[in-house]
C-alpha cells in the first residue's frame, strides 16, 4: 500500500509544490507529515501565523491610521492574546483546510505520523520581552509587540541587522522601531535566561542584565533533518541541519532531493514553492529551467520591507557605476491617503545600460509594491519604461515613476557635465 513513484517528506510549501507537481506529471504520490503539522511550519506556526498576527497588531492597535487620527487612535484599548489568537487560528484552520482539499484533489496520499510535541502559547501580551537574535523573524515579532505597547530589547551579536537589506532601508526601519521605544544592543549576545516568578532576567555575554516578562529566541532557521536518519540513506547535515543540493536540488545520492528550510538561504515559503515545483519537474525527468536568479526577499515587519536585485553596497563592492531613484510616501497623494508619512522606494539604475539593477521598498505594501520592479528586471527593462509608463492615480505604484523620473534626471545631470 506504500508503493509510490515519488515520496515527499514534510507537507512545508516546498513539500505541498512537489507533491502536486508530481502528482499532475502522471506519478504515484505519497506525503508523509505529523498529524498536527499540515502545511509545515510555514502554515502552523511560521509564515502565515505571524503575518496574520502582524494584520491584526495592525488592525487593532490601529497603528496606521494613527497619522490621520492622533496617537491616541486604537480600535481596542485592552488588546489580549485572544482577540489576536482569535484571527489566526481562523486563518490557520482555513489555509489547512485548503491544503487538504489541494493534496486530495490531485490524489496524493497523506501517510499521517503521530507526534506529541506540544506548543506553548502566552497567556497575556508581555509588558516587556527581550528578542535575542535580529534576523527576519526576530524583527518581524520584535515590531509586532512593540506596537502592542509591549517594550522590547533586541539583542544581536552582529554590528547591525538584516546585514542582506539596503543600510539606508534598514536604518529607516530602526528609527521607527526606536519611535516605537525599541531598544537595540548590538555587539552583544545572550548567555542565560534565568526565571523568576514574575517573569524572566536575559544576561548578556557582557555581564549586562535585562529584565524581562518573556524572552523569544530567534537565532536563525534550523532545518528539521535531525531525525530523519540521514545516515540510512548515505546522506549527512551540516550542524544546523542544512542538506547540500545541486542546481536541480539533487542530494549526493540522486534519486533524493531536498528543498525549504532544510537547504538553508533564502529559506522564505515563496522560494521553497518554486524549488519543490522544480525539484519534482527534474525527478520525473520533465525538461526545466534552472531557478531565477530575481527572488524577491520580503520582510513582514511594521513597516514592511521588501527588495530584489542588488543592493548599493554589492555594487559598489563590485565596481558598477549606478545611480539611485527615490521616491517617497509622503509626496505621493496616496500617501497622504493611507496616513504613510515614511514610506520610500529606492531604485538603482545602470549609468551604462540604463537598466534597473535594484528595488529597494520601505513602508506600507512593500511586499507587493515590489513585483512591478521585479516583472521589470525580469523582462529587461529599463528606467525608461517606467518613466513612460501611466500608472493608476493615486497608487503607491505611482512611486516607481517618480523615481524613475528622479534617476534620470540626476542621470542627465551627469551626462551633461561630463
Amino acid at each position: 500500500m506504500y508503493d509510490f513513484d515519488v515520496l515527499v517528506i514534510g507537507s512545508g510549501p516546498g513539500g505541498q509544490k512537489a507533491a502536486i507537481a508530481s502528482a499532475k506529471l502522471g506519478r504515484r504520490v505519497g506525503i508523509i507529515e505529523r498529524r498536527d503539522m499540515i502545511g509545515g511550519v510555514c502554515l502552523n506556526t511560521g509564515t502565515i501565523p505571524s503575518k496574520t498576527l502582524r494584520e491584526a497588531v495592525l488592525y487593532l492597535t490601529g497603528l496606521d491610521q494613527r497619522e490621520m487620527y492622533g496617537q491616541s487612535y486604537r480600535v481596542k484599548d485592552e488588546i489580549t492574546i485572544a482577540d489576536l489568537a482569535t484571527r489566526t487560528q481562523h486563518v490557520v484552520g482555513r489555509e489547512i483546510d485548503v491544503v487538504r482539499s489541494q493534496l486530495s484533489r490531485n490524489r496524493v496520499a497523506f501517510i499521517t505520523v503521530i507526534d506529541s510535541d506540544g506548543i506553548v502559547h502566552l497567556e497575556r501580551v508581555p509588558r516587556s520581552m527581550v528578542v535575542a537574535g535580529a534576523g527576519v523573524i526576530g524583527i518581524e515579532y520584535a515590531s509586532m509587540f512593540a506596537a502592542l505597547g509591549t517594550k522590547v530589547t533586541v539583542v544581536e551579536q552582529r554590528d547591525r541587522m538584516l546585514e542582506f537589506c539596503d543600510i539606508e532601508v534598514v536604518e529607516a526601519l530602526k528609527y521607527h522601531l526606536r519611535d516605537l521605544a525599541v531598544t537595540f544592543r548590538f555587539g552583544e549576545t545572550v548567555s542565560s535566561v534565568e526565571a523568576r516568578p514574575e517573569g524572566a532576567i536575559a544576561i548578556l555575554h557582557s555581564g549586562k542584565k535585562i529584565p524581562a516578562d518573556t524572552v523569544m529566541y530567534s537565532a536563525g532557521r534550523q532545518g528539521m533533518s535531525d531525525n530523519l536518519h540521514l545516515d540510512a540513506a548515505g546522506l549527512s547535515a551540516d550542524k544546523r541541519g542544512r542538506i547540500v543540493v545541486d542546481e536541480f536540488f539533487r542530494t549526493a545520492v540522486p534519486h533524493i532531493y531536498a528543498v525549504g528550510d532544510v537547504i538553508g538561504f533564502p529559506a522564505l515559503a515563496a522560494t521553497s514553492m518554486e524549488q519543490g515545483r522544480l525539484a519534482a519537474h527534474h525527478a520525473c525527468d520533465e525538461p526545466i529551467h534552472e531557478m531565477g536568479k530575481l527572488q524577491p526577499i520580503g520582510i513582514y515587519s511594521i513597516p514592511e520591507i521588501s527588495f530584489v536585485g542588488k543592493t548599493e553596497d554589492q555594487l559598489t563592492g563590485e565596481n558598477v557605476p549606478f545611480e539611485v531613484g527615490v521616491s517617497r510616501y509622503r509626496e505621493l497623494a496616496r500617501g497622504q491617503i493611507i496616513g504613510d508619512s515614511y514610506g520610500v522606494l529606492k531604485l538603482l539604475v545602470s549609468l551604462d545600460d540604463r537598466a534597473l539593477l535594484g528595488v529597494h521598498v520601505f513602508g506600507t505594501g512593500a511586499t507587493e509594491l515590489v513585483h512591478i520592479g521585479q516583472a521589470v528586471m525580469g523582462c529587461g527593462g529599463t528606467v525608461d519604461y517606467l518613466v513612460d509608463a501611466v500608472f493608476n492615480y493615486p497608487t503607491l505604484a505611482e512611486s516607481y515613476k517618480v523615481a524613475a523620473l528622479d534617476a534620470t534626471n540626476k542621470m542627465r545631470e551627469i551626462a551633461r557635465m561630463s
